[in-house]
């Protein structure tokens, strides 16, 4: 299976300060930290550690080999040109031996810069306010044509969608549908207030709502979320809810699933909530498509739902207690 990812590359410029600044006030960071960004990188960061580790895991039996050819981790994002240092600075971020496939990512050859994200990080609520600046042109519909056309309509793949330009994303699943008939499609449904993302989500096989997005939208749980909001064509809806954990839906089996975080908030000590969210997407995709999760537990060792959205809950609960990413799959107990 074909695993690809698609949205937005930042640089990433971290500031912690004790608490958020006022209007026209200075205020002293306790920290910066300079790292690579966005969320379906972060989320194919931790993707691409959990399948590592499965591997070592399975220490070279034969289904190791196979889920090796047989699964396949892509990204699709706007970069400047090949040789600038902030392309080879992405790039580099993976790892010399990542599985990440950069191949079908578009690059802007009179583009030296890429897109920046400045975040300011509050260690007295440890929520973080973002402000981006994006100086390259977004892909066209006609680029992610040439894209589909690299892989095989017999194949299966796994296509998910970040959604940070509804009418576009919109139009490219819809090629995607008769481009790639066997193709399973998610979105992420996250900035509030952005105009087409209900439009997007209709047209989804999962969609994954963000707390920030229900509550603008009149939602005071996860729950009323996924009963209320027209799923269109999904199988499966979910909303993480911070320390609440994660809601989800079969809209199959007609499953309602809660999974709480299961350590005492006493026992939680948050260091770094920038890319919890990304870091849940990332092990629900794990559990949907390397554990074979979105046929609800049908083979063998399939993951059902609810063990997928365990998973990724558990997963997310121990990356706000550390530092990026670096080292999250070796530190977690998979089940």
């Amino acid at each position: 299976m074909d695993i690809v990812l698609v949205g937005t590359c930042y640089l990433d410029t971290i500031l912690t300060v004790p608490h958020y600044p006022d209007e026209d006030a200075k205020l002293r960071a306790s920290t910066i930290k300079r790292r690579r960004g966005g969320n379906c990188l972060n989320s194919l960061d931790v993707m691409q550690q959990l399948v590592a580790h499965r591997e070592r895991s399975e220490n070279g039996q034969s289904s190791s080999s196979r889920r090796k050819a047989e699964h396949r981790l892509h990204l699709i994002t706007v970069l400047p040109n090949r040789n600038s240092g902030d392309t080879q600075q992405v790039i580099e971020s993976f790892g010399k031996y990542s599985p990440i496939n950069f191949g079908h990512s578009i690059y802007r050859e009179n583009a030296t810069e890429a897109a920046s994200c400045y975040i300011i990080q509050s260690k007295a609520t440890g929520s973080r306010t973002l402000v981006n600046y994006k100086p390259l042109e977004e892909m066209t519909v006609g680029e992610f044509v040439k894209i589909t056309g690299q892989f095989s309509v017999q194949g299966e793949s796994w296509w998910h969608f970040e959604g940070i330009i509804p009418e576009i994303t919109l139009e490219c699943i819809q090629i995607l549908r008769r481009v790639l008939p066997k193709a399973k499609i998610s979105v992420e449904v996250e900035k509030p207030g952005r105009q087409g993302l209900r439009e997007l989500a209709a047209e989804a096989d999962v969609i994954f709502y963000s707390k920030a997005w229900a509550e603008a939208s009149g939602y005071d749980s996860a729950e009323t979320c996924l009963k209320r909001e027209p799923r269109g064509r999904a199988s499966l809806t979910i909303c993480p809810w911070g320390a609440g954990g994660a809601y989800a839906m079969s809209h199959l089996s007609g499953d309602q699933i809660h999974c709480p975080v299961e350590q005492h908030p006493d026992e939680i000590t948050v260091v770094d909530s920038v890319g919890a969210g990304d870091t849940f997407i990332a092990g629900m995709l794990y559990g949907l498509t390397y554990c074979d999760g979105y046929s609800d537990g049908q083979g063998e060792s399939s993951w059902d739902t609810r063990r997928c959205v365990r998973f990724a809950v558990d997963l997310a609960t121990l990356k706000v207690q550390r530092d990026g990413f670096t080292g999250l799959a070796d530190n977690f107990v998979q089940p």
